[in-house]
């Protein structure tokens, strides 16, 4: 599948927002929330230009949902966004020509999943460091509600994998600087060479071979051009950083 780059439209993203995150889109997604759901791609907007990446929270261990994933679902939280599940039931009658019914179907009962935040028409999951197989599950749940008309478009924030990894090497390097050579931990604090969690490239294979079908969708990758600028410092709560 071919990507759009609607993003790139100061009129639909201001460059506050574009100059700090790699965008991935499909079906023109921005231009497509902007229109449909202005309140919506507002708050969205919102979040991205007020959310930066701190070392503190980012480099220490976490399982799915670590520490990034919980302060941006809390910012979409601030503008009424909520945790919600979309089920989907169809109905299938057989019908003469003058409307009377034959025969019902058995209705088709499909549940969904708890998206991470939900509001209007607009779905965004934040995966971070997840299984991979969320991001299959993701689009082709936004592409089923999309084809069901209960969706306008969805988004997926995650991790630009090869420019944090270079950003955390950096930052590793600099705080083991500040330290006696026998203090010094060779280790990351975090592992950033595992090829089985989300990630931004990861999202583009997926794109690009259509699992979201039509369904306009918005990949939004962290990187190093999100990051606060801020160093490595250790953890205040005490213990190894490496979380040992």
């Amino acid at each position: 599948m071919y990507t759009t780059s609607t993003y790139d439209d100061p009129r639909v993203m201001p460059s506050s927002v574009r100059e700090r995150y790699e965008f991935l889109e499909a079906s023109s997604a921005c231009a497509v929330m902007q229109a449909v759901c202005p309140g919506e791609w507002a708050d969205i907007l919102s979040v991205l230009d007020t959310y930066t990446l701190d070392p503190a929270t980012w480099m220490k261990p976490g399982r799915n949902r670590g520490d990034v994933s919980k302060e941006i679902d809390s910012l979409f939280a601030k503008h009424d966004w909520d945790e919600r599940r979309l089920d989907i039931e169809i109905y299938g009658y057989l019908v003469d020509r003058k409307g009377a019914r034959l025969h019902a179907f058995e209705p088709l009962f499909q549940e969904g999943y708890l998206v991470d935040n939900f509001k209007g028409r607009i779905a965004v999951d934040v995966e971070w460091n997840a299984k991979d197989g969320n991001l299959d599950r993701d689009m082709t749940a936004y592409r089923t509600w999309h084809e069901a008309g209960v969706l306008t478009a969805g988004v997926i924030i995650t991790k630009h994998q090869q420019s944090l990894k270079s950003l955390v090497h950096r930052l590793w390097s600099e705080w083991n600087e500040t330290l006696q050579v026998d203090d010094r931990i060779a280790k990351l604090p975090i592992d950033m060479e595992t090829s089985t969690t989300t990630n931004f490239e990861k999202a583009g294979l997926r794109v690009r071979r259509g699992v979201m079908g039509t369904c306009p969708l918005l990949v939004v990758g962290l990187s190093e051009k999100s990051w606060n600028g801020e160093p490595y410092r250790t953890p205040s709560f005490g213990g190894s950083p490496s979380g040992a």
